[in-house]
């Protein structure tokens, strides 16, 4: 009786501290010993007075325990901890040589690691052997897990979830493309044949070419106003991304390329080295959720990780820049998986470096539903938050608007938009 009991409970309560379970059970420390070595699902974690017990549970014919691989810069996999899911949708995660840690849900490193965005949205009709629903918005986090588990092998960061997993990562090969390739990665991956889980919407493949690893996204080729405007802002983001590499920030390299109809724009992967190596890395959103819950800016969220000691003050001061600069250029697109930091998964708590910039360009000028529109007027850096990076972000948007201007793969409308920005300083 007392048996059904302790599983009921924990089914019920999820983790439970040894001396609320004792309470409910009405049972001795040395009766709830006995019960747990009897019940082989009951997990006991913590010690001494932090001692608590939850009950494991399988997810379809997952291992109850499953292994978490690190692949090293070299491209060589090391076991480097077990995730363990719990009734209650906790799951444990036991790094090898510190102190194991709960999560309520998914880990903020699992979160970004599964499939997500353009790439992702495919993934359950690549794989149909998974049985996982087609749209990725009516998945639960068991078919995250499932995903990762055992078609996990080319997630983003440096962690390989599951053996099959890692079987599938010491089977592949890596295949070199070449440009002249990139029109049929952009047919196939428009019918979703091509690429891994990196997130975001914007029409993109994976590509791996002359030792390095890229995302690249293209436009459709078909010369529409639409087709045009993608064309100017791939441009643009090149731009941008130069404009701040050479202020000084950390920026991924990027390079654009026309080939057929098409426009393309390389972006160097940082969570990419060489052929096979990895990097580990963690976006702002799961981070947030994790910790705080809120995913209010760029800005604020940046500030939460310096009170927490998670981030240094310069590395939040560059975050404010960012966030500032984007608003000069007229880039909306400021969610929380548009920036990202070096960072180990693995830790509760990890310190965090600031990861090179990506996405970033003016974005309020993309077409939706079909419709291009006017560059709109951009938004007031005269906040009190941005005080002290307010006269660097103008002077990089405006650099920007001029190099933009003067761009001949930018269409002439555009670049007569941009030569008012420069010029105004708006």
């Amino acid at each position: 009786m007392a048996q059904t009991r302790i599983v009921n409970l924990l089914i019920l309560r999820g983790a439970t501290s040894a001396a609320d379970l004792r309470e409910a059970l009405r049972v001795s420390r040395p009766t709830l010993s006995r019960l747990v070595v009897a019940e082989r699902s009951v997990f006991r974690f913590g010690r001494a007075r932090a001692t608590r017990y939850a009950l494991t549970r399988g997810i379809a014919g997952l291992p109850g325990r499953l292994p978490v691989y690190r692949i090293d810069s070299a491209g060589k996999p090391a076991q480097a901890a077990v995730m363990v899911p719990f009734f209650g949708r906790e799951i444990w995660v036991e790094p090898g040589k510190e102190a194991g840690h709960l999560h309520e849900g998914l880990p903020p490193v699992v979160v970004d690691m599964a499939p997500a965005g353009y790439l992702g949205r495919r993934f359950a009709d690549r794989n149909p052997a998974l049985e996982l629903p087609s749209r990725l918005e009516d998945w639960s986090d068991d078919h995250r897990l499932i995903a990762l588990a055992r078609r996990g092998e080319d997630a983003p960061g440096d962690l390989i979830i599951g053996e099959e997993s890692l079987d599938r990562f010491l089977a592949q090969s890596v295949m070199e493309s070449r440009s002249r390739d990139y029109p049929r990665l952009a047919d196939e991956s428009a019918e979703g044949g091509a690429g891994s889980s990196a997130g975001g919407e914007q029409t993109k493949f994976t590509a791996f070419r002359a030792g390095r690893h890229y995302l690249v996204k293209f436009t459709n080729g078909d010369r529409s106003p639409s087709d045009l405007r993608w064309r100017d802002l791939l441009v643009c983001e090149s731009i941008a991304l130069e404009e701040l590499s050479e202020a000084g920030m950390l920026a991924s390299r990027a390079r654009v390329l026309d080939v057929g109809e098409r426009r393309f724009l390389e972006v160097e992967r940082f969570d990419r080295i060489g052929a096979r190596g990895r990097r580990g890395v963690l976006s702002l959103g799961p981070l947030d959720d994790d910790l705080f819950g809120q995913r209010d800016n760029w800005s604020d969220a940046g500030n939460r990780l310096l009170e927490e000691k998670l981030l240094a003050p310069e590395a939040a001061r560059r975050i404010r820049l960012l966030e500032a600069v984007a608003m000069a250029i007229s880039n909306t697109d400021r969610h929380f998986g548009n920036l990202s930091f070096f960072a180990d998964g693995l830790k509760d708590r990890p310190p965090l470096e600031l990861a090179p910039v990506y996405d970033m360009l003016p974005m309020s000028a993309a077409p939706r539903a079909g419709v291009v529109r006017d560059l709109p007027e951009p938004e007031s850096l005269d906040r009190a938050k941005f005080l002290d990076v307010a006269p660097a972000a103008r002077e990089i948007a405006q650099s920007f608007w001029k190099r933009a201007a003067s761009d001949t793969r930018i269409s002439g409308d555009f670049r007569k938009a941009a030569s008012r920005r420069a010029a105004t300083g708006r």
